[in-house]
């Protein structure tokens, strides 16, 4: 696939370096020379110095024939002109924008062919605060996504000693839990990939994706750790568009405070929370966590645009009393450094953003990914289309499909029913078949496993 990406910034950068080795002809475009020239150090693609909405620029990048346009910018209205120029006078078939103001979003007319020709629109902060919303819905888990519209869950959590299952195998955890379906997707020890099997011991420190129906989660996360309660006082630093946005998703169920620098964006948030108390002030400063008791909160969230603001003010926080912290971290080298101490969460928006667009980039019939332990690894949702003849899955057992190795099946979602993965279970066709693999160097094999005979349509 030749695809062009529009802006060479964290998210532009983390998407080319995902892509690359999987067979697609990418040119990235900047204004930045001396970025250019550090990332073509590292990364084997082509790049164009220019402004990405200049026709002339676009043109030189080979959109003619490009199937794809990727526009992320940190500019929203360069990444729509850009889409349109694409559309207008190159015909691209598919246009890919970052659209980051709450200002542009529910108002789908705006994206249309007649107006402005984009066909996905991605909101980095929107993912973002829907990513922080489902890790306070599970305390404990450090990282849960949604598969089939909600319908069946990845969680990744920590074992710690004192969860029933750590120090047995795995295949005592349906003895524990008989009226529970679950299935272990991947277990990373020490940094390292282990597939699991039923023999396969979980040890205390272990990192441990397990697959299983949303209303079961909290059973499953209570056999790898002692279940930590339900979060009801959060304090945010950062008044941004996803400072914002969490306020806005939690305060109808919890107490919350929010810590905001800007005078006129305290009080532009004052008048849009309703159940919000919005303080103005310096989220490092200790004094004014302390007025504000932040040792009886039980989560601490920094989302300021400063990395070392979000660190420090969370290592404060943690100091004084609080009892979690999630930290937003731009620099993804920072985020192995810090997690998991001080820390205990944190989240890379890029790594979050990431599986949005490789869903629309990805062949066959792929409707969810989302990338994993930094883009080592893959979650993924394909649809079964196709008969028999038609197709490689349909009409086979789990057990018959030549999966790649290092691929495992999680679950199957089939309407509303959801079946975790056993190899007698028969794939049919529109079954939603959520996949996990811990070597994304087989993901065109995967691909193609979804893939119908064009016969078929």
């Amino acid at each position: 696939m030749k695809i062009i990406i529009l802006g060479a910034g964290q998210v532009g950068t983390t998407l080319a370096l995902n892509l690359e080795g999987e067979d697609n002809d990418i040119t990235l475009i900047d204004t930045d020379s001396k970025r250019l020239r550090d990332i073509q150090d590292h990364l084997d693609l082509r790049t164009i110095v220019g402004h990405g909405a200049y026709p002339d620029v676009l043109y030189n990048a080979g959109i003619e024939d490009a199937d794809m346009l990727v526009a992320v910018t940190n500019s929203d209205e360069v990444n729509m002109i850009a889409c349109q120029i694409a559309h207008s006078l190159y015909q691209t078939p598919t246009k890919i924008a970052r659209i980051r103001s709450p200002n542009y979003h529910n108002k789908d007319i705006i994206f249309k062919d007649n107006h402005i020709p984009v066909d996905v629109v991605i909101s980095p902060e929107k993912l973002v605060t829907q990513y922080i919303t489902r890790l306070i819905e599970n305390p404990g888990a450090f990282q849960v996504l949604d598969f089939a519209e909600g319908k069946v869950r990845l969680v990744a959590v920590r074992a710690y000693y004192g969860g029933p299952l750590v120090g047995n195998a795995l295949s005592e955890l349906k003895h524990h839990l008989p009226n529970v379906d679950s299935r272990v997707a991947a277990i990373f020890r020490r940094g390292a990939p282990i597939v699991p099997t039923g023999h396969t011991i979980i040890e205390a420190d272990d990192e441990v994706f397990f697959l299983a129906a949303k209303k079961h989660i909290r059973s499953v996360m209570s056999e790898l750790q002692r279940l930590e309660k339900n979060y009801t006082r959060v304090m945010i630093a950062g008044g941004g568009n996803i400072g914002e946005g969490l306020a806005k998703a939690l305060e109808s169920k919890m107490q919350v405070k929010i810590i905001e620098r800007s005078p006129e964006r305290a009080q532009e948030l004052a008048d849009v929370l309703h159940d919000t108390l919005v303080l103005q002030g310096d989220v490092s400063d200790e004094d004014m966590l302390k007025d504000e008791n932040i040792g009886d909160f039980d989560l601490f969230i920094a989302v300021t645009n400063d990395d070392e603001a979000n660190i420090m003010s969370a290592l404060l926080a943690k100091k004084l009393g609080v009892r979690k912290t999630m930290v937003l971290i731009n620099r993804t080298a920072y985020v192995d450094l810090i997690q998991g101490h001080q820390i205990d969460i944190a989240i890379s928006p890029q790594q979050v953003t990431i599986g949005s667009l490789l869903k629309h980039i990805r062949r066959g019939l792929v409707s969810n990914v989302y990338s994993l332990r930094r883009g080592a690894a893959e979650a993924i949702e394909a649809v079964a289309k196709g008969n028999e003849q038609s197709s490689l899955v349909v009409g086979r057992t789990i057990g018959e499909l030549p999966l790649p190795p290092g691929t495992s099946i999680g679950a199957i979602v089939r309407d509303d029913q959801v079946l975790i993965a056993h190899e007698n279970i028969i794939i049919r066709e529109n079954d939603h078949v959520v996949l996990f693999m811990v070597d994304k160097a087989y993901i065109h094999d995967v691909e193609r496993l979804f893939q119908v005979n064009v016969t078929y349509f």
